[in-house]
């Protein structure tokens, strides 16, 4: 079966709202095994709703639409869509009561226009609001199905994992049910001419990659009458997946981050880490620290963004930002060994660069960023020139970074096992 997202509202032609609507509403409709091939969004105007309903509801099987469905004057997708359907509104007193219990629960006094919302299109399947006043709304005519959910995604997401999805299991039997491979360390381009022998070739399951800052995830897609038999057909080209790309790969879980991936080799292997950052100013910790259990690993970070703090905080001597500058392999390396030190940590990771947009040279250009790991004594220092504004290249530092950590930490205990055997 095929489904059309259709997502209603003015703001988000205007830009003034990010339709995370869509994502969330195509994303779980592929995994229940919809097939997508149109997405839309229409501003609050009748006679362009309208057309756009009924246009979505002559090529596809469902029409899914969010947002419209408020107490004002310009909500219109209810009104609009029952027209299409040629169903008249009808008061629901289930609806109607619901909204006077939300009112009354918060102490406040609803408007006449509130009431608006308690009307439905008479024989059309009602899905309660447990998180606002407007219900949803499924409706079916001849082989088509719409569905209306309210715009505001806490209560959009509730709504339609509640009700919607089950009526949609219904409606079509077997799953789409997707894994995804994520690596860092190498680029779209390069992670695509390794696959391209399976691209061409495949059937199902389907493989295909996604560009994240500093990564590459492969989302591997399924075909299958339930869950089990799609991981089956899945399992064969993961493996695969994982021959190719080795140590690059940091996990096959969708939930889990490279920050996740890193904090939790660390606890695995029982570390200590302590960091130094100059031009990333703390985003490498505050994206370690945004891990639960960080602080079982995690002891110190320094800032130090001066050539001063560098000295006096970490240690770095003033011959070698002298003769290298503050931006160098050199300084790179004491400022991790200095960090170590300070509190006697396993693990430390430095980094100093250029973020721009000013402050390159020739010799030195913007972009250029020096990460330095110390590991358990010994320090890998790498040097990177990154591309983009100065917030995407202090991002870039920040992933780099992790992923030297945890290629340190794959390297230092597999030479430790390698050894005893």
């Amino acid at each position: 079966m095929t489904v059309e997202i259709l997502c209603v509202g003015t703001e988000l032609l205007l830009g003034n709202i990010v339709n995370t609507n869509a994502a969330y509403l195509a994303e779980k409709c592929a995994s229940l095994g919809l097939s997508c091939y149109y997405q839309s969004v229409v501003g609050d105007n009748e006679g362009r709703l309208k057309e756009a309903i009924s246009t979505a509801m002559g090529r596809s099987d469902v029409v899914i639409l969010s947002g419209g469905l408020g107490p004002t004057e310009d909500d219109l997708t209810k009104e609009t869509a029952a027209a299409v359907m040629g169903k008249k509104l009808v008061m629901d007193e289930e609806s109607k009561d619901a909204i006077t219990a939300y009112f009354k629960k918060r102490g406040i006094q609803a408007t006449d226009n509130n009431w608006k919302q308690a009307l439905v299109p008479e024989g059309a399947l009602v899905l309660t609001n447990h998180n606002g006043t407007a219900p949803g709304i499924i409706m079916r005519k001849d082989n088509t199905h719409v569905v209306l959910l309210p715009g505001p995604p806490g209560e959009l997401k509730p709504m339609f994992e509640e009700n919607v999805v089950p009526y949609l299991e219904a409606l079509e039997p077997g799953i789409i049910y997707s894994q995804t491979v994520k690596i860092c360390g190498v680029g779209e381009s390069k992670a695509e001419t390794m696959l391209k022998d399976l691209i061409d070739t495949q059937t199902n399951p389907t493989i295909a990659t996604y560009a994240k800052p500093g990564e590459v995830h492969i989302r591997v897609t399924a075909k299958a009458d339930n869950e089990k038999e799609a991981k089956k057909l899945n399992k064969p080209v993961i493996k695969e997946l994982k021959s190719r790309f080795g140590y690059d790969i940091y996990t096959t879980e969708e939930d889990v981050t490279l920050e996740k991936a890193v904090v939790d080799l660390m606890l695995a292997n029982e570390l200590s880490f302590t960091c130094a950052e100059s031009c990333t100013g703390g985003m490498l910790s505050a994206r370690l620290i945004n891990v639960p259990g960080a602080s079982e690993c995690y002891k110190c970070g320094f800032i130090t963004y001066s050539n001063k703090a560098k000295r006096k905080v970490l240690g770095v001597k003033k011959p070698t930002l002298q003769k290298y500058g503050a931006v160098s392999e050199q300084v790179a390396e004491e400022m991790a060994n200095g960090a170590a030190n300070a509190y006697k940590a396993d693990m430390a990771i430095a980094i100093t660069g250029i973020a721009g947009p000013d402050g390159g040279s020739k010799e030195k250009p913007v972009g250029l960023v020096y990460i330095a790991c110390y590991m358990k004594g010994k320090v890998t220092v790498q040097k990177f020139q990154f591309m983009g504004n100065r917030e995407k290249i202090r991002e870039s530092a920040v992933t780099s970074a992790l992923n030297l950590m945890r290629k340190c930490i794959l390297e230092y205990f597999s030479k430790v096992t390698f050894g005893k055997k």
